[in-house]
């Protein structure tokens, strides 16, 4: 499919939703995340899906960006409310790198795999980032809305020189389809018992039993990557033979 026939607006996305959810699309945004949360400030729908065909000031987890070109990827926020059990981090995100892989394998060939905690990847390459963010409501310390911010490399040929490992799925698909997909997924997998999705998400893991690296506090530590925790924490074993329980938003891992 050639990219200037991959249109993409509110009125095909709702044609292809079988669910019900308010869609904003926008030819250009500075992030669907921020844009999302501006959303949800004006009183807008708790479960809506915002979709650009760019960002131009995407964002990614740890303060870093995300590139995004002109309509060679998907870049998309869905918001929800979220059950007690998917207002954690690390649940929230492990959920939604779970939706994205199910949709890839839905509408392609490839066999994606999770990188903990929220990149997907095609072999070596990252192809996906996650970013998922709480909004507070107006009673203290309750969670009222998530935000799930998807942004998934499609046809991106060329990535600028500070942006490391990437790739894209590299296969004729329209966005709209993929995006469709992915929300249903998403709809499908917040609305289910999060044990009924972790083992999914082990057998996707991308590092489980390598060796990785992890920061914390500025600190790079060698381990080994043991398993992945019913909540969805990465146990490791460290060179000194004891084993840790890293969490979502504590720390940065890769591959060494």
């Amino acid at each position: 499919m050639s990219v200037l026939n991959d249109v993409l607006n509110s009125e095909i996305l709702k044609e292809k939703l079988n669910e019900a959810v308010e869609v904003y699309y926008y030819p250009s945004i500075d992030s669907t995340n921020n844009q999302a949360k501006r959303l949800i400030a004006e009183g807008k729908a708790q479960r809506m899906l915002v979709v650009s065909d760019e960002q131009t000031a995407g964002r990614g987890r740890q303060g870093k960006s995300f590139y995004s070109p002109n309509k060679t990827g998907i870049y998309m926020s869905f918001v929800f409310k979220p059950s007690e059990e998917f207002e954690s981090a690390v649940s929230c995100t492990t959920a939604a790198s779970v939706a994205v892989c199910r949709a890839i394998e839905s509408k392609t060939e490839l066999k994606p795999q999770i990188k903990w905690v929220n990149d997907i990847y095609l072999g070596n390459k990252k192809i996906c980032g996650i970013l998922c963010e709480a909004i507070n409501g107006s009673e203290a310390n309750k969670i009222s809305e998530i935000v799930v911010g998807i942004g998934l490399n499609i046809k991106t040929a060329e990535f600028p020189d500070d942006v490391e490992n990437a790739s894209c799925l590299g296969v004729d698909i329209a966005r709209a389809d993929l995006i469709a997909e992915i929300t249903e997924q998403l709809i499908k997998t917040v609305n289910t018992p999060y044990s009924s999705f972790i083992e999914y998400y082990r057998a996707h893991s991308l590092i489980i039993g390598r060796d990785i690296c992890f920061i914390q506090n500025g600190v790079s530590t060698n381990a080994k990557a043991l398993q992945i925790e019913n909540d969805g924490g990465l146990t490791v074993l460290l060179e000194n033979g004891e084993t840790k329980t890293l969490r979502s938003g504590e720390i940065s891992i890769r591959r060494i």
